[in-house]
């Protein structure tokens, strides 16, 4: 195949007179009599509905709007692996194609006013057997992409994009290839098949009834690649929890971040996340009090060996007119905890004696003195520890 950033030229052709296709329709033989015009290296590009239709994926609905949200939610449900995200009504999902888009692929649209549909069950397949099909009705080699609209992350407005294909490669890779000043091309691979989807939208549209064009002047070659190559495995997506599971695993892991650390790196604190950690523990320990001591001179001459390679000291002190070192505890932790939550290091010791303290810092009268802590940001990323077994250390009566 040619270097698809350079073409000789492509021509995108509508394919019309094909009918309102129903289950069971020969999606293949109605294709082949509408275009006869078909010729070898074409690219047919369909919308996957048409699939939805003729492979019988339509779904009894009614007209009732409050009953037809109410299946629509069911039948998304039904076909979703994980959510990845909710606001008001749009349900963004990672359904059991692994294609992440709203509302699974369920979609009312282009159908009867009583039916739902449902993405194609393999559109890989699909495409593969109506390029065979095609081989056996017009004797041309075709490649085939199957399409459906997606929204796009960081991107207002919508996109065709590949969901099944065969016959052609679905990306075209140019890495280790050199650019025209003779730079070296590290990772760039351009998603071929999801072009080819986006360029035939232009004629197809979403309200002309024109389900399917052709993409002449590619003449790919089969590398055997299918558009499920497209969907980005995650271990090495650099987004791969949604809103919804991300915030749940932060909940969870807040906590089992906390540790103590002796080691620190060279990097600056991030100064409005220490005031951060300060509000947390404030909104859950109101009575606790904090002095950050950022005199060096006056720090050299409080810390000990553990708390000397700290870029940052932070005194803990109580309100004595509460004096609960329970809560003074929770206070401390509510910031350490906050903290790691920051990606913050800390180290909170007691061995500082508190007339030492009060002989270098001009603290408020009624504050009861509570610790020392470090702050850094450590040397090494925090990582979550595993929690302990529960029957080591709960009894239940």
């Amino acid at each position: 195949m040619r270097d698809h950033a350079a073409p000789e030229g492509l021509t995108v052709l509508p394919v019309h007179g094909l009918p309102e296709f129903r289950p069971g329709d020969d999606l293949a033989g109605a294709l082949a009599d509408a275009a006869p015009w078909l010729q070898d290296g074409d690219v047919v590009v369909v919308t996957s509905k048409v699939f939805s239709k003729t492979e019988g994926r339509l779904v009894a609905a009614p007209t009732d709007p409050e009953e037809r949200d109410a299946l629509r939610r069911e039948l998304v449900d039904a076909e979703t692996e994980r959510v990845l995200a909710r606001r008001g009504r749009t349900l963004i999902v990672a359904g059991k194609l692994g294609i992440v888009q709203a509302a699974a692929g369920v979609d009312g649209s282009n159908v009867r006013r009583d039916e739902l549909a449902l993405l194609p069950a393999d559109p890989d397949a699909s495409a593969a057997r109506l390029r065979a099909d095609l081989r056996r009705l017009r004797g041309v080699e075709v490649a085939v992409v199957v399409t459906d609209t997606l929204g796009r992350t960081w991107r207002v407005g919508q996109t065709d994009v590949a969901i099944g294909s065969a016959g052609l490669p679905v990306l075209h890779r140019y890495e280790g290839m050199h650019d025209a000043e003779g730079n070296e091309l590290l990772v760039t691979e351009v998603a071929l098949a999801d072009e080819l989807a986006a360029a035939a939208d232009l004629v197809k549209g979403k309200l002309g009834g024109l389900p399917v064009a052709v993409v002449r002047g590619m003449d790919p070659v089969d590398d055997g690649s299918t558009a499920r190559d497209l969907v980005r495995p995650i271990d090495e997506d650099m987004f791969w929890l949604g809103t919804d599971e991300a915030i749940a695993r932060g909940r969870r892991e807040a906590v089992l971040l906390r540790s103590d650390v002796r080691q620190f790196g060279d990097e600056p604190v991030d100064e409005t996340a220490v005031r951060r950690a300060v509000g947390v523990a404030l909104a859950t320990t109101p009575t606790i009090r904090f002095a950050w001591l950022r005199d060096r001179d006056r720090r050299s001459a409080l810390l000990d060996d553990g708390l000397r390679t700290a870029p940052e000291l932070v005194l803990a002190f109580s309100d004595s007119n509460t004096d609960d070192p329970v809560a003074a505890g929770a206070g401390v932790q509510s910031f350490l905890v906050a903290l790691a939550a920051e990606g913050i290091g800390s180290y909170w010791t007691a061995s500082v004696a508190p007339d030492v303290v009060r002989g270098f810092v001009d603290v408020p009268p009624g504050w009861r003195f509570r610790g020392a802590i470090g702050v850094g940001v450590p040397a090494e990323p925090l990582q979550p520890r595993s929690p302990g077994d529960p029957a080591a250390g709960l009894v239940e009566w």
